[in-house]
């Protein structure tokens, strides 16, 4: 069960989604206008946020940009009609995890969202540690240099991901197995902007990149140690 709020200006849209989510056992709260949706997001916490790109008011890129400024780390999937993916990026680079073109069928929203809640979930006590950044898998506390850092819940599992395999490589499709275990199009956007959001919250400068990226080979987080 998680808490979910809905954000969508289509009435029979928004009720569908409610009433597919809360038969999942989920406890969800349904708001129409970006106004509205920053309000709720301000007095409650939810573990994920369904944000329709055109909503009035504020729309749904203006939502999300302002949710993530205030370090706001719920899981955003946004449902948008845009299917250019210049459109997408924009939206991965302002903090959306992942993307859901309109018109959509319903049990894809729910493996998506299900998805979304498996990776973000954690459930163990380890403390991940590596040239001054560290992760507890249970509290999703992230320290720099022992100072805090704000990060979305799926910066976190890609994060945890990286950080328990140490001195690995892993490619884009690697990653969307292991994290987000899909293969659209949109996905492969998320986790390069996800790397992105996540390199300009850990690296400090002077410092080589925490996630280092090899040409051909993919993604890693280098432990120190001597790998040959």
């Amino acid at each position: 069960m998680a808490k979910i709020l809905i954000v969508e200006d289509d009435e029979m849209l928004g009720l569908s989604v409610l009433t597919a989510l809360e038969s999942r056992k989920h406890v969800v709260e349904l708001v129409s206008n970006g106004i509205d949706a920053l309000e709720f997001l301000r007095n409650f916490d939810y573990e994920v946020v369904i944000l329709d790109w055109g909503i009035p008011q504020l729309n749904g890129l203006e939502v999300l940009q302002k949710y993530r400024q205030k370090n706001g780390n719920a899981v955003i999937l946004m449902l948008t009609g845009k299917s250019d993916i210049r459109d997408k990026e924009i939206g991965f680079e302002t903090g959306a995890d992942d993307y859901l073109t309109k018109p959509f069928d319903m049990r894809e929203l729910i493996a998506r969202v299900d998805g979304l809640l498996r990776r973000a979930r954690t459930f163990k006590d380890d403390v991940l540690s590596f040239k001054g950044v560290e992760l507890s898998i249970k509290t999703k506390n992230v320290l720099v240099d022992g100072v805090e850092v704000s990060l979305s819940a799926m910066e976190i599992a890609v994060l945890e991901y990286l950080m328990r395999r140490p001195d690995q490589y892993f490619t884009v499709d690697d990653l969307l197995s292991g994290v987000w275990q899909s293969a659209s199009e949109s996905s492969e956007h998320a986790v390069r902007q996800c790397i992105s959001r996540l390199r300009s919250k850990l690296d400090r400068p002077g410092r080589e990149a925490f996630i280092r990226t090899t040409k051909g080979l993919g993604y890693r987080i280098d432990s120190g140690r001597s790998i040959g």
